[in-house]
Order: C-alpha cells, then structure tokens, then sequence
C-alpha cells in the first residue's frame, strides 16, 4: 500500500503530539524509542491504531520487526506492495 508521504508524516506528527510530545524536531532519524521519542508500550499501540485508522493498515502489525524510526514508518508506506 504506497500512500502519500505528507499524509503519513501529518498522521504521525498530529498523534505524537497528542501524546504530548516534541514535533518540532522530527526527521527521518528520530527514534521512537531510547534517546528519541520515549515512545512506551501505550504509545506505540495508540501510534499503530492511529497509522491504521487513518491510513488502512500499519507498520507495527505485519512483518517480523517493528519500526524504530520516523523514517521506517515512512518507508513501509513508500513501498510496493508485495504480490
């Protein structure tokens, strides 16, 4: 599923920052986790419901590892989808 990069940026952005989070500083490299975001277990749930209400599906649910980055996020939208 290849969505519109400015979309899925506008989703994470507006749901992390309702969780009370810094935006202004989000590139490709920030982190969800450690040093980053801080992102706990809730967060990301409340994270991946919001990339998947908005966007149909999302990255946290398929595959074998979840996303660490803004820029895995964006990745998994960007790219083709397997037939």
């Amino acid at each position: 599923m290849s969505s519109d990069e400015a979309q899925v940026r506008e989703v994470i952005t507006k749901c992390i920052a309702q969780m009370n989070k810094n935006v202004d500083d989000l590139t490709d490299d920030t982190s969800l986790f450690g040093d980053g975001l801080e992102l706990d277990s809730l967060e990301v749930a409340e994270l991946s419901a919001t990339l998947e209400d908005e966007l149909g599906t999302d990255p946290f649910s398929v595959g074998d590892t979840d996303p660490q980055t803004i820029g895995e996020i964006l990745a998994f939208y960007q790219a083709d989808p397997v037939a």
